[in-house]
């Protein structure tokens, strides 16, 4: 993984959005998402640098376009292997009920 990227929001159809725009910008792939109980809702993909920041930037324009709030994101190049720890509890096949 060389870099990390992430957006969190509130609700599932900005984060929807925020997720398509992310994957079309860029050469990037989407390891999943994470809903807590209030609603907030983080997307999460992985790819080159650029693609990542890519991907990010446009996954916040997307969401504010329809007017809705980012509250978070951020792209970490060469994030610490420990953090695939986490991530991979998030991804999409572990989430999906059986």
């Amino acid at each position: 993984m060389n870099a990390l990227g992430m957006i969190e929001t509130f609700g599932l159809v900005w984060v929807l959005e925020a997720g398509d725009a992310m994957c079309k910008a860029g050469d990037v792939e989407l390891i999943g998402y994470e809903n807590t109980a209030s609603g907030y809702i983080s997307i999460l993909v992985r790819g080159d640098v650029a693609a990542c920041e890519a991907a990010v930037e446009t996954g916040v324009k997307a969401v504010e376009a329809l007017g809705a709030e980012v509250y978070s994101s951020v792209v970490i190049p060469r994030p610490h292997p420990s953090l695939k720890k986490i991530t991979d509890k998030y991804t999409v096949e572990n989430l999906l009920p059986y």
